[in-house]
């Protein structure tokens, strides 16, 4: 059993932020990045909105270059994933991993949320990055003067298209459905864009391409006749699911499965704080999750202060 000041569980940019301030603090956190650190940062190519970055930068080195600077102010790094905690003593946290138990006065929560993705169990994982996105406000600058499709028919999906018409050719509305689930407002935006087409009741069902995707395999949901359509881009608006199941039952969640938060960055449970897209369904934006870990990692400081 490791007795800690604060654990931090998380490695994307809100955890490793959370990781820089409460290490300067000389609060020595104890950071899981979990089996695949990072978080949805490293299947991103180039990101090109994060402030500082006027060339851009590939992901995965920002999110190397946080955790640099975490462990030079102090912060300490495993690759170990917690897959159970017992936060019903507030002032002795426990959390497993496997069967190694560790303790904490206090915790941050950065799990973030996964996108959710086609799982087609063929292959789509190789086109990560590489045309397949879950972020148009990331990656839509890329494909100017393209053809790219987005696979949904809510909000998300609509907010997509109309972020990318901006840079694309073209748009496509993949919607497995013969209606939108979007806003009136958000689908009259869709109908009034002349660079978007909705292709209605029809589900990706393969992914093509040698080394960029260049093809979309299309079934007909009422039909089941297939077809094919030229893609260079395809984005994902079918929501995230937040990396939360481990905290059932020990922490409140709302319907989603997302933190709830009480105050600030507090959770029901005093010493426990959180930040990043884990309590975040709407912005799940890079910038967005580092600042809400700032505000997780002076909250705790406050938090520990008291007591």
């Amino acid at each position: 059993m490791q007795k800690e000041k604060l654990i931090i569980i998380g490695s994307g940019p809100a955890g490793l932020t959370a990781a820089i301030y409460t290490a300067r603090a000389n609060l020595s956190p104890l950071v899981f990045e979990g089996m695949e650190p990072g978080g949805q940062l490293m299947g991103t190519s180039e990101i090109e909105n994060f402030p500082g970055f006027p060339d851009g930068i590939v992901g995965p080195t920002l999110i190397n270059n946080m955790r640099t600077q975490a462990q030079k102010f102090g912060a300490k790094t495993i690759f170990k994933e917690i897959d159970r905690v017992d936060f019903t003593n507030t002032q002795n946290l426990k959390v497993w991993s496997g069967e190694e138990e560790f303790q904490a006065e206090s915790i941050i929560l950065a799990t973030g949320a996964s996108a959710r993705w086609l799982n087609l169990n063929k292959g789509e994982e190789k086109f990560l990055g590489k045309g397949y996105s879950a972020c148009a406000t990331c990656d839509g600058a890329f494909f100017r003067e393209k053809v790219v499709g987005v696979v949904g028919g809510g909000d998300s999906a609509c907010e997509e298209a109309i972020i990318l018409s901006k840079f694309a050719k073209k748009v496509y509305i993949l919607h497995r459905r013969d209606s939108l689930r979007a806003s009136l407002p958000m689908q009259k935006k869709v109908f009034e864009d002349e660079k978007i087409e909705i292709l209605w009741n029809k589900d990706v069902t393969n992914l093509k391409g040698s080394v960029l995707l260049e093809e979309v395999e299309l079934t007909d949901t009422q039909t089941n006749e297939i077809s094919s359509l030229n893609l260079n881009g395809l984005f994902m608006a079918i929501g995230h699911t937040p990396n939360t199941k481990f905290l059932e039952g020990q922490i409140d969640l709302n319907k989603w499965g997302f933190i709830e938060i009480k105050n600030d960055t507090r959770t029901n449970v005093p010493s426990v704080f959180v930040g990043g897209d884990v309590s975040d369904p709407k912005y799940q934006q890079a910038i967005v999750a580092a600042g809400s870990g700032c505000q997780a990692a002076l909250d705790v400081q406050e938090y520990l202060r008291k007591h």
